[in-house]
Parts: structure tokens; sequence; C-alpha cells
């Protein structure tokens, strides 16, 4: 697998520099999400984040295996609890002493784990959610609060709950109109409230990728943080990206409140690579780049000047999240599923063209790939073998704009039956497809569409886990693909 990096950062006559004794831009750290068919090992990505001299890691649970290779290591962790478990730590004040118990106590010990924050939920009222977490969400917060307090913890540690920008917005778009989502509101000011009360800070996603995703008239320039955006002024104060007008949206919304020196933590911001036309690696350097620089010079917002604190989103792929927001969703990662960078990216904020380091020690099935066999095929019968290698495996590289959009027709379902081949641990039955598939030794990928070779998983326990949207119906997403010429 070699040649992998280079098919994917073309880096020209770029003399290349060795991320070693730079000094890392403080106030930032990255999401590690574990939503994939083959999680790379812990310890390896631990030995990731030390390479790459990222000492804060945000974590959507508290799984064991990656607490374990946390510790010892000094890293600022956040952890966190599912939306899944909010009901029950809501309900009895008991079970959140337990999680506390189990998920921080038991490694707050020398050696142990630096837990910074824990994570209360995960964007829990999004719209599409319905209200589901709307009556839990804060009860459990509660219940997580006082556990630690108990435990003798929030001097080291605070509770949080990391909110999707959407639960704040703006009638006219201007920041200073800035209030919460009117069918949140009340249980956002108990929240913002208790929050101050208690010296809790508030976490929030920001997605200026997003912004262009939703709306084809978005400017895009406004979307990135290089200065090239169009100026929008309110208040005196001057906006030239869309990062910096959403954050000092919710510090209005704040101030309408009654809060004016709450801390924010920026819980996820990043671009994604592959899945829509704007989500490729040249934008995601673009976006990083910007971001790198303003977080290198320790600047704020217009309305909050002072640093910025935010957790990169994300560090690797995740090929099994759910695709209901949108295909890119599966390709938010600085690194590919294997750990191999997928674009320059300067993690000290000085604009240097240098590759990030990549994973070490990575082990990878047999170089081997499904192919469609030509002898065999039937073109006009193969359609619901396509969905079903679909269904069950990663197709977002082939959406319109995306990496894999240009194949033929051929290769469309070669690229099917493979994702589907690697995902099943090449499993000589997972490349029959009622005989029109063949595995086959010879590299498969075509220019930039990259067919992988899956890696020797981490853990076998994500394997038999069936995530969220992972059953997403490919049948209409993928309709118009067998006539790719």
């Amino acid at each position: 697998m070699a040649g992998r990096a280079a098919m994917l950062i073309n880096v020209g006559t770029v003399i290349m520099t060795v991320l070693t004794l730079a000094s890392l831009v403080g106030g930032f750290g990255v999401n590690w999400g574990n939503i994939a068919s083959h999680p790379l090992n812990p310890n390896i990505v631990v030995q990731m984040l030390k390479d790459n001299k990222i000492n804060k890691v945000k974590l959507f649970d508290a799984d064991s295996w990656t607490m374990n290779a946390l510790a010892g290591t000094g890293m600022e962790v956040m952890v966190g609890i599912p939306n899944n478990l909010l009901e029950s730590l809501a309900d009895d004040y008991d079970n959140a002493k337990d999680w506390v118990k189990e998920n921080v106590t038991q490694y707050m010990r020398k050696g142990g784990v630096d837990i910074k924050y824990v994570a209360v939920g995960n964007e829990p009222f999004l719209s599409a959610y319905n209200g589901s977490f709307l009556k839990t969400t804060f009860p459990a917060l509660k219940n997580i609060h006082r556990a630690l307090k108990e435990a003798g913890h929030t001097d080291k540690m605070k509770a949080t709950i990391p909110q999707n920008a959407e639960v704040y917005q703006s009638a006219n778009d201007k920041p200073s109109e800035g209030d919460f989502r009117k069918d949140v509101k009340q249980t956002m000011l108990d929240i913002v409230n208790f929050f101050h009360d208690n010296d809790l800070p508030f976490t929030v996603n920001i997605y200026p990728f997003l912004s262009l995703y939703l709306n084809e008239h978005f400017p895009v320039e406004f979307a990135f943080l290089d200065g090239n955006g169009q100026t929008m002024t309110d208040k005196g104060k001057n906006y030239d990206n869309v990062f910096d007008a959403n954050y000092d949206t919710l510090v209005y919304a704040l101030k309408k409140a009654g809060i004016h020196d709450m801390k924010i933590i920026v819980g996820e911001v990043g671009w994604p690579t592959d899945g829509h036309k704007y989500a490729t690696p040249k934008l995601a350097e673009k976006f990083y780049a910007g971001l790198m620089k303003r977080l290198a010079k320790d600047g704020g917002t217009p309305t909050r000047p002072e640093r910025l604190e935010v957790y990169l989103f994300g560090f690797l792929d995740e090929d099994m999240k759910s695709i209901l927001p949108g295909p890119f969703e599966r390709h938010w990662g600085i690194f590919r599923y294997d750990g191999t960078p997928k674009f320059m990216l300067d993690f000290t904020g000085q604009g240097r063209q240098m590759v990030p380091v990549a994973a070490k020690g990575v082990q990878y099935l047999e170089k081997q790939w499904c192919v469609v066999n030509n002898d065999t095929v039937n073109l006009d019968e193969v359609g619901p073998d396509l969905d079903y290698a679909c269904y069950h495996g990663d197709c977002t590289a082939m959406e319109a704009g995306s990496t894999c959009s240009k194949l033929t027709k051929v290769q469309n379902i070669s690229y099917a039956f493979n994702m589907y081949f690697q995902i099943q641990d090449q499993d000589v039955r997972a490349c029959d497809f009622k005989g029109a598939a063949m595995i086959t030794k010879v590299n498969a990928s075509v220019g930039s569409c990259l067919f992988p070779v899956q890696i020797v998983s981490g853990s076998d326990d994500f394997r038999i886990n069936f995530v969220f949207g992972r059953f997403v119906v490919f049948g209409l997403v993928l309709l118009g693909l067998l006539t790719v010429i």
C-alpha cells in the first residue's frame, strides 16, 4: 500500500518537512470516533497522536481499551456518554454514580487518564431527533455533575453537553439576532443557567461545510477562514467567514439569556474529503490551513477575541457512520481508515507544506480485490447485487462529484463488490454475487479512486455491532449508477 498516500496527495515539487520539534498550536484537540467496521488498534491511534504532537482528544464514549491506551500519556481527554444512556442516567442517580465510578474514577490514579471534560450526550437536541432526548438530557447532566462532585472530581473536570449549532438561530442571519431555537429554548435556558451556576462550559459543534452543502447559493469563500470571504457588518463588527458569525450568534444567544462570560468550547469543526462536490482533500486542506493559522495567533471572533478552544473533527474516517445527513459523513477524517493522511496540514499553524505523520504498524489483509468477472456477469441483472453490496458496504465515494463518481458501469460494480468484500474480511463467499464477481491480485484502483484493501481490525467487537444508520437503503442513492458510461 506504499503508493496510497501518493495517490491522494499530489506533492509536486513541494519540499517535505518532518513534523518533529515544531511547537504545536495551543487550544486544539481532535475527535476520535470509532464508528468503523475495522477500527484501528487504540495503541496505534495513541501513537499517531503522539507523533503529531496532539495532546488533547475528545471521545464519544469511555471504551476501556481506548481509555487504557490513553493512560499515562498526559493527554487531556473529554470522555463521552452516548445518547442511548441519557434516560437511565436521568431516571436514577445511582446509575449516574455507577457510570462515574466505572468510567471516570477508575482512571483517576497515578499513571491514569487526564480527564478534563465529561460530555453528556452528543447533539441531543438535533431537530432530526424529534425531541427524543429533550426531557432526559438536562436531568442526566445534573446527575452526572452531582456524581462527579460527590466523587471529588469537579476540581479536575467539568461536565458539558455538546450541542449542534442548530440549537440557536438568527432571524436575519446576523449574529446579534442570535437566540435559542423556540422548541428547545426553555430547556436551553435551564441548562445554560445551570452551567453558569456551576462554572461549566458550553460546547457547540460548528460546521461551515454544511452551509455550502445545504444552500447552493451560499458564497463559497465565506465558508473558509483565510480572509477572502465577502465581509458582513453587524453592530460595528466585521465578519468574513461563517465560523465567526456562527460562534458569535451563540455568544449573543447567551447574552440574551443574561450570561456574558461563559466559556465556549467548539466540540467539533472540520471539513470532509469525499461524498459531495465540495467535500475534497483540496478544500479540506484550505479550511484547516485557515483555521490553524487563526489558532496559532490565539485569535478569537469579533465578539469574543480571546483564544479559542476547539476539537477538530475528525481524526479518522468512520465507514459505518449514518449517512442520513449526507454521504460525506463517512469522510470527515484528517486520516483515512488506515491512518494514512489525506492532505497537507501543518498543526503548528505556520502554513508550511507538511504531511501529518501516518499510522505505524498497521497490518493489512491480503493484497487482493473483488471485481466484476467479465466472462460471467450479466449487466442487465446485476442491479440487485450492486444494491446489496452498497447496502452492507460503503459506496459513498461514488456520489456525484466524489472521487469515484466518474467510473464506468463495470468499474462502478467492481467498486461496490470490493467494498463489500473488504468489509467482510475478504471472505471468498463475499466475492461471488451469483458468479458475477471474482478475486484478483491486480490493484483495481482507478486514478484517484481508491479500491481499498482492508486492515486487520483493532477490535472485533465493532464488527458485530449494528450502528444506527448503517442499514440505509442505497437503492435511491444509487439510481443511475448503472447507466454511467
